[in-house]
């Protein structure tokens, strides 16, 4: 079975050769061409702990690591291919590795498992990725930050979809650098998490050579160590899940400033307009600008639930410890990273290109009775009870909309029609201008 060795390392206890549809059904390859660099990585680390346990000799480490990090450059020049003759990431590192350096490259595997070799790959890239992801969410707060302060307008705030009370443009804003700061910290405990090294777990019970886990975690950079439980460390995927569900979570909030981009750059808002860059128009009607740039954020979301809940599905069932089925990590994670890191780049970009539109904004304030509640408020500050306060003003929008009229239009012997604490100092108290400076609102400004 010499040949069988070439493209398997598994091959020695099988009389046929996997059918060619197995091999495609079997082979993780279209999906996992980014882990080669951090298997090589942890094969590295595994070369240094055998010659520390004396596995190998310093010589044989020497023609290992150097034989593999030969192999990450001619990878990374694209002078190796990993074709699809190739079962796994694994099987190409190891293969290769063996071709470069001759048999001694047939030691390195001595005291690892794939199971554990794919976890620590999984790891390594999911740390890396799930650290970026968290630099990009950095550098959104910063162009929501920028642009925030440099549109504090007056606009309406909304419940219900419907105009509500005075905000501004910069506080609207600054609630998804709020939504960004959780999802950061979400991201960071995840890491803080899943940062204990699996290798060393062998297949599910570890290895009888002495071996030092330890030492191959702080060479990895996990700051947690190794893994506890074997059994655990092989089939554990709650680090992917996880990361997973934060970023589905991250989605959501990016998914809802899109659906807000979408809303105000419609004509029935009119309150942005975003660059051209961002946006596509339509084959039949010249007049059109579509916010296309947000509707794929929106999208593309559920995208990123469907991967989460694939990998879930195929976790529920699991007897311990490694089953194929844990496979389906790679392509879950990959997709919703995808999604991920170009929506964040391109929420980033349409925000911070937006121009807004502050006089749209205020003409939407006027027409709404937005300063409703500073009414009520004021009746109260006059000794009315808030109940019935609220009743009159309601009295008071009733009449406004009767008449074609807003609150601050209506003369006083009009307002002392419905109670007689009003006196001029409600005129000052309700204009749009003055509202946002006095109490609690001020943290808009």
């Amino acid at each position: 079975m010499a040949n069988a060795y070439e493209t398997k390392l598994w091959g020695g206890r099988f009389r046929e050769d996997e059918d060619a549809l197995m091999q495609r059904f079997n082979s993780g390859r279209c999906r996992t061409d980014w882990l080669v660099e951090p298997d090589i990585k942890g094969s590295l680390a595994h070369v240094v702990m055998q010659v520390k346990c004396g596995m190998l000799t310093q010589e044989e480490g020497n023609i290992l690591s150097a034989g593999l990090k030969e192999l990450l450059g001619e990878y990374q020049q694209g002078k190796l291919i990993y074709g699809p003759e190739y079962e796994d990431v694994h099987t190409f590192v190891e293969l290769n590795l063996i071709r470069k350096v001759g048999e001694v490259g047939k030691k390195l595997h001595t005291a690892r498992s794939r199971n554990d070799q794919c976890n620590v790959d999984m790891k390594l890239y999911v740390k890396a990725q799930t650290a970026g992801v968290i630099g990009l969410i950095e550098e959104f707060q910063k162009t929501l930050q920028r642009v925030a302060e440099e549109n504090p307008w007056i606009m309406p705030g909304y419940t219900h979809l419907q105009r509500a009370q005075v905000v501004t443009f910069k506080h609207h804003l600054l609630a998804y650098y709020e939504m960004m700061e959780r999802d950061k910290r979400r991201l960071s405990n995840a890491l803080e998490i899943m940062d204990q090294s699996p290798l060393g777990c062998g297949a599910l019970a570890g290895t009888t050579h002495s071996i030092d886990r330890a030492y191959t975690a702080q060479l990895l950079g996990f700051q947690g160590g190794a893994c506890k439980n074997f059994l655990d460390g092989v089939s554990d995927r709650d680090f992917v899940l996880e990361t997973m569900a934060d970023f589905s979570i991250l989605m959501m909030h990016l998914s809802r400033l899109a659906e807000e981009l979408v809303l105000w750059t419609s004509a029935e808002f009119g309150f942005v307009v975003l660059d051209d860059r961002y946006t596509t128009g339509s084959s039949i009607m010249p007049q059109k600008k579509n916010p296309d740039g947000a509707e794929l954020v929106r999208g593309r979301t559920g995208r990123v639930y469907g991967d989460l809940f694939i990998l879930l599905c195929a976790m529920k069932g699991l007897p311990l410890a490694y089953n194929k089925d844990l496979q389906e990590d790679k392509s879950t994670f990959y997709d919703a990273l995808d999604v991920v890191t170009g929506s964040l780049q391109m929420m980033d970009r349409m925000i911070g290109t937006l121009k807004a539109k502050p006089e749209a904004m205020k003409q939407a304030v006027k027409k709404g009775f937005l300063n409703a509640t500073e009414v009520a408020d004021y009746l109260v500050k006059k000794g009315v009870a808030f109940r019935d306060a609220h009743g009159i003003v309601g009295e008071i929008v009733i009449y406004c909309e009767d008449h074609g009229k807003a609150i601050e239009e209506l003369t006083l012997n009009e307002l002392l029609t419905f109670s007689p604490v009003f006196d001029e100092t409600i005129y000052s108290y309700i204009d749009y201008d003055n509202i946002l400076q006095k109490g609690i609102k001020k943290e808009m400004l």
